[in-house]
């Protein structure tokens, strides 16, 4: 199987990160929830599916997660030249954490291809 490709002008961006903090909604070993808001761009001179993803949550107490899985918030987007697809979704810790990872999926030609996200920080507010 060929290897996969970082496809250029596929584009990850970051539009919004919101932190709340408790409430009954967030278990008590959890009380920090950061919702993210991200859009996917393909800027490429190809028609993309994203078929999955994978993220890396690393925590300040040197703890790491690794989530894996198929599909984008139970969607699999099929992106031409110039579209978008945006969406949301959280994370719940314990402590500040950095996110990174990826979307994977294939092109037009079945090509198996993938964009990283950029590093962001989920930071506690203080004070």
């Amino acid at each position: 199987m060929p290897a996969s490709l970082e496809l250029p002008g596929l584009k990850v961006h970051l539009d919004n990160l919101v932190y709340r903090h408790g409430g009954e909604q967030l278990p008590p070993d959890k009380p920090h929830a950061f919702i993210y808001f991200l859009t996917i761009r393909n800027d490429s001179d190809r028609i993309v599916t994203l078929l999955g993803r994978k993220w890396i949550i690393e925590h300040a107490d040197g703890t790491r997660l690794v989530v894996e899985g198929d599909k984008i918030v139970g969607e699999t987007p099929t992106l031409a030249s110039g579209e978008h697809f945006s969406y949301n979704s959280y994370h719940v810790g314990h402590c500040d954490a950095r996110a990174t990872g990826s979307f994977h999926g294939v092109d037009e030609d079945g090509q198996r291809i993938y964009v990283r996200i950029p590093a962001f920080d989920m930071t506690i507010p203080r004070g």
